[in-house]
């Protein structure tokens, strides 16, 4: 019975292992192929011959959008943009998910900012008073027109609130005991168990500001602002701009060594590198336990 019950412990995690693997390939073989398509022809992506080999193999695409000035400005202003963001997300949601925290005996009216705050997440102001607010404020065509919309994301709000009210009662209070105030306890006793929580809204941020390009085209109407996103989105080949223009030929078969499906495809490789850079080490604190080195109740 025992061996019998081995063997079906194994089938049953070979089986797990297969569709673990199965939902991989699902994930990662598009993935390839764009890859492909990027260092393939132009012809050979136009034809759609393409699989998870590149066909033809070019750098032709790349070389369109990183020989280009405007492509390292854009992605200066998006490393800005993301290292601003997340600095302006982690301190401003600690510091108002603190307080959420606590009772309402502790933290009179907390019922009433909680209310305001779930209004706020479920209902958003919309794009034409956003866009006033922020012409008003003479922030048009700056980098914080794309930072301070979004420096405090109530969702992630409700998300460290949540976790610090798990955080066992026992560490605050003796860390009281010791003569810690408030802030001391925030940055000694809460912080240090909230990685992992932490790690999570820095995920958030890094991503959510790195992909958004719909703010630099509504906030932004010089290229010269443009975020590496907005950026990347507004290149395209225009053969017909260049023979209008009395391009020469040399230009125009510059041109043509490049197609619609080939810029797409290198956009889209060139946007997921960093965050699949970044992604790994945020991911440990992931995974490694939810509070870290705290009293157990």
């Amino acid at each position: 019975m025992v061996v019998k019950k081995g063997i079906t412990g194994n089938v049953g995690k070979g089986c797990i292992y297969l569709i673990v693997l199965f939902l991989g390939l699902i994930c990662l073989l598009p993935l390839l192929n764009i890859l492909a398509i990027s260092f393939s022809s132009s012809d050979a992506a136009a034809a759609n011959v393409v699989g998870f080999v590149p066909v033809k193999f070019t750098t032709a695409a790349y070389k369109k959008i990183m020989d280009d000035s405007q492509f390292w400005r854009s992605f200066g202003i998006s490393v800005f943009r993301v290292a601003a963001g997340l600095i302006l997300n982690i301190v401003l949601i600690v510091l108002m998910a603190y307080p959420l925290s606590k009772s309402e005996r502790e933290f009179r009216g907390r019922s009433i900012y909680m209310n305001l705050l779930i209004f706020a997440m479920l209902f958003s102001g919309g794009m034409i008073p956003s866009y006033l607010v922020i012409k008003n404020l003479g922030l048009i065509n700056t980098v914080w027109a794309l930072v301070l919309p979004g420096a405090v994301p109530i969702f992630s709000v409700v998300m460290v609130m949540n976790f610090f009210i798990g955080i066992p009662k026992s560490l605050e209070e003796a860390a009281v005991i010791d003569g810690a105030t408030p802030m001391q306890v925030l940055s000694k006793v809460y912080i240090p168990c909230s990685k992992p929580v932490i790690a999570t809204i820095a995920l958030f941020s890094i991503v959510g500001n790195w992909n958004d390009f719909f703010g630099g085209l509504i906030y932004m109407t010089k290229v010269a602002n443009y975020p590496l996103q907005t950026y990347i989105q507004s290149l395209s080949i225009q053969l017909e701009d260049i023979l209008n223009s009395g391009g020469s030929l040399s230009s125009l078969v510059n041109a043509m060594e490049v197609s619609k499906q080939n810029l797409n495809a290198a956009k889209i490789v060139v946007s997921v590198i960093p965050l699949l850079l970044i992604y790994p080490l945020l991911q440990k604190y992931l995974i490694t336990g939810i509070v870290m080195g705290s009293v157990k109740e």
